[in-house]
């Protein structure tokens, strides 16, 4: 198989690294090398720096309808190549193919809102305290924007980066994962197909996050970073912008749970945990980690569960019926045994799965834990991988509360039937996202982000272009009345 080298795209240009390095994207599912990327550092994140400096005036002074026609036209092209996007996905991430269309079509979604709302950024008009006064409110674009993308949605991720702060006027880096460079790759090429100006949009690939991120970081007219990753990390570059008051929005780790009632319609929660569980095998911020069942049901719903789990059919994503793909590198494999070993050391019983595969590729089989208590590492930690714990509660102020007893707060899901209890958990539980008898809320049109240490801001939704929009207030005198 022919190993393709790929280039950055810098300014509108595609180059190499100055150092002439490169790096191997490997494939998941079969560990064979399919890509060699190069292996940026500082000094290609500065001319990226530069180039998006020299565009900003115009870019920003462009008007709503043109930044909203580059956008829908990638759009467009994005859902007419989304097949060779998602093979491109499935060979560097290894999710499924038909995950990948779907990711595809949801990535594309972001760059279609976001095209409508660039023609909604309004200003307001406020009374003022005198008649020879008015007050005026405008919005700017915040300027440059730095977006750091993780590898599990490769393209979704930097569509909801993207899609806003082109909106908004301002011209965007984008740091994308070393595990999956090449989605962010194709995305910047459908940019320039679609008539971006050179410099609005950049693509820094390299294995040193820590120098290459750091050269925008200590960069004042870098005003905004995005980030979407551990919450480790996103502590780590708060105290970084804080140097230059940037502005950030994180959507940082997740530890969902998802609680089932006796009075839940069974098979529809059972469809929704397979959604919630198996989604990108397990590997999404927002994957249900936590499964608290209703005792009088807990027996039928593992049941029920493990049937739907064990028809799943794992292996290569590119092959036909396959729907559990590999996880992203050895390491995540690690962690899922390291949870599973815990929980079973200290009393859970594996109904399903519960050892990782043979052969090549870094794969994990959807595996269910019944008898898994708070203690368990599993119940304290975001798994990242295809493990269903099932845990019993009794009441529904007990399940609130051990819902919340942690520091993730980005999604929850529940499931009832009675509407009263729908309203109390959306109010009580302490997170961002909740899916009421919904395995899947993520939608472009709503407010996408966490609570506690799950993040700052919003991405998606009409919240989301307000985080690349400075507000500005203009008192104007001399009126005469």
């Amino acid at each position: 198989m022919e190993i393709e080298t790929a280039q950055l795209f810098i300014g509108g240009e595609w180059t190499d690294a100055s150092g002439g390095d490169y790096f191997d994207v490997v494939n998941p599912a079969t560990e064979r090398v399919i890509a060699r990327v190069p292996d940026a550092g500082p000094d290609e994140m500065r001319r990226a720096i530069d180039a998006a400096l020299a565009v900003q005036p115009h870019w920003a002074e462009s008007t709503a309808a043109e930044r909203a026609g580059i956008l829908s036209k990638a759009a467009r092209m994005m859902r007419e190549q989304a097949d060779d996007l998602a093979r491109i996905m499935t060979e560097e991430e290894g999710k499924p193919f038909s995950e990948s269309l779907g990711e595809i079509s949801y990535a594309a979604s972001f760059l279609e809102w976001f095209a409508e709302e660039s023609k909604r950024i309004y200003g307001e008009t406020i009374p003022a305290n005198s008649s020879n006064k008015r007050i005026l409110v405008i919005k700017r674009p915040v300027g440059l924007s730095l977006a750091i993308t993780p590898w599990n949605f490769p393209a979704a991720m930097i569509t909801r980066k993207v899609g806003p702060a082109l909106a908004a006027g301002c011209p965007m880096i984008v740091k994308p994962s070393e595990l999956t460079p090449l989605s962010a790759l194709e995305i910047a090429r459908i940019f320039e197909e679609a008539g971006l100006p050179k410099g609005v949009l950049s693509i820094v690939t390299g294995t040193r996050p820590g120098p290459l991120v750091a050269a925008a970081m200590e960069e004042f007219r870098v005003r905004k970073i995005s980030f979407t990753g551990s919450t480790a990390v996103g502590k780590l570059l708060m105290k970084q912008a804080a140097d230059s008051v940037k502005r950030v929005s994180f959507e940082l780790g997740g530890q969902a749970p998802f609680i089932v009632f006796a009075d839940a319609d069974l098979d529809a929660a059972v469809e929704n945990a397979v959604i919630a569980k198996m989604r990108s095998v397990g590997e999404s911020c927002v994957a249900a980690n936590r499964m608290y069942v209703q005792r009088p049901i807990v027996e039928a719903f593992t049941a029920k569960l493990s049937t739907a789990l064990a028809a799943m059919k794992m292996g290569n994503g590119l092959e036909d019926g396959v729907s559990v793909g590999p996880l992203i590198e050895p390491r995540a494999v690690d962690k899922v045994e390291r949870h599973v070993a815990d929980a079973r050391q200290k009393g859970a019983t594996v109904i399903l799965g519960g050892s990782k595969g043979t052969g090549a590729g870094y794969f994990y089989p959807p595996t269910i834990l019944a008898n898994v208590d708070d203690s368990m590492l599993i119940a304290q930690e975001e798994t990242f991988g295809p493990v269903a714990a099932i845990m019993a509660f009794d009441t529904e102020e007990e399940v609130i509360a051990r819902a919340n007893n942690t520091h993730a707060g980005l999604a929850a899901y529940f499931f009832t039937r009675d509407i009263g209890r729908v309203m109390r958990l959306a109010e009580r539980l302490e997170y961002g996202i909740l899916g009421a008898n919904d395995g899947l809320p993520s939608t472009a049109q709503a407010p996408f982000g966490g609570l506690k240490e799950s993040g700052l801001g919003r991405e998606g939704s009409h919240y989301g272009i307000d985080e690349y929009l400075d507000i500005k207030y203009v008192s104007l005198g001399g009126i005469n009345t």
